[in-house]
């Protein structure tokens, strides 16, 4: 049995759902599912305890490009640990490389739950096109633009992110142009920064606020099954 540490709480819970076990070890922000055994908790996605993790004795660490920082998987490498970095800007990439990690990687048998996935976003239907702004954090205002899963996510579900074409993938954008934009709704998720109902729509008076859960918008895992379904009622709610 492979020993494995998860440096992405999306991967951490696809591995654990789907073979548990293996995991030895995972960040401080891994909180899927819930029980996730004996795993050491490592440190955060950005400032992992690289000498704890080769401590752990991994046969794979599994990372991602935008949520770990190439210095400490340099670190890790130098120490002779093997490291799969995966990249994540759409479905159809998120689904591969769900199938490189599981599959290719660990060499389990392709999970239902990644059938389901597939098969739920299939079902999709195309809705009335509505422009929206999502914002990610406050104290800066920053959102989403170009290249992203998330974005990927709320196009296949009728939503355009007018920022889409921006030539930076997480723009800083001052809340009084947000606020003009003239878009149909705001998209408000849950993280990385942590909106509510109390906390982020009394900036955008008058428009739209869809509240949503931020793992079906953003991990790539088992969630991916209900985040049509998850991310729809939410849009609707708001519309």
């Amino acid at each position: 049995m492979r020993r494995v540490v998860s440096l992405v709480p999306s991967l951490t819970e696809a591995v654990a759902v789907s073979a548990p076990g293996l995991l030895v070890g995972v960040t401080d922000w891994c909180t899927h599912p819930g029980d996730l055994g004996d795993a050491v908790r490592v440190g955060g996605t950005k400032n992992p305890d690289v000498r704890r993790i080769t401590e752990l004795r991994p046969d794979l660490v599994i990372a991602n490009e935008e949520e770990n920082r190439a210095p400490d998987l340099a670190a890790l490498r130098a120490a002779g640990v093997e490291v799969l970095v995966t990249e994540v800007r759409d479905l159809p990439q998120a689904l591969r490389e769900l199938d490189g990690v599981l599959v290719g990687a660990l060499g389990l048998t392709r999970p239902g739950w990644l059938a389901d996935a597939e098969r739920a976003w299939d079902r999709v239907e195309p809705a009335r096109t509505r422009t929206a702004f999502v914002p990610i954090w406050r104290r800066p205002w920053m959102v989403l633009g170009r290249d992203t899963f998330a974005g990927d996510l709320l196009a296949r579900l009728g939503v355009r992110n007018v920022y889409a074409a921006h030539a930076e993938r997480y723009p800083r954008v001052p809340v009084e142009e947000l606020a003009a934009s003239g878009c149909d709704l705001v998209v408000l998720p849950d993280e990385p920064y942590r909106f509510t109902a109390e906390d982020g729509p009394e900036a955008f008076p008058g428009l739209p606020a869809a509240l949503v859960s931020g793992r079906h918008l953003t991990w790539y895992g088992p969630s991916l099954a209900e985040a049509p379904a998850v991310l729809s009622r939410a849009l609707r709610v708001a519309l």
